[in-house]
């Protein structure tokens, strides 16, 4: 059965990145984010939690995006936008008809 996604909550304005690598002066690597596309989608928050570990608290928001399938949307890309940044953690089909993709992502995380 399809599931239902109503295409007018596609509100959200997002870049969708991915991650290239060029050598620095040093002979180091300098990690670049480039945008491969600009998306609209769905935001909802997840759950957030508080981590602590080696006496620092650190924040996990993590948040469900929803947006028009395309070719390509892989974990370990990220989506930017609204001055904030969204790694993408899971990517799948919610109903295999390649209608939608629904990517899991962490907030902050590249």
């Amino acid at each position: 059965m399809a599931e239902f996604i109503d295409p007018g909550k596609l509100r959200s304005e997002l870049s969708l990145q991915q991650s290239g690598s060029q050598r620095d002066d040093l002979g180091g690597q300098v990690e670049n984010w480039a945008e491969i596309a600009t998306v609209f989608a769905m935001i909802e928050p997840i759950s957030a939690q508080s981590l602590a570990g080696a006496d620092q608290a650190q924040q996990a928001v993590s948040h469900r995006i929803t947006m028009r399938w395309r070719d390509g949307v892989a974990s370990g890309m990220r989506f930017a936008g609204q001055g904030r940044v969204f790694g993408i953690v899971t990517v799948h089909d919610p109903d295999e008809t390649g209608r939608y993709l629904i990517c899991r992502t962490l907030e902050g995380k590249p």
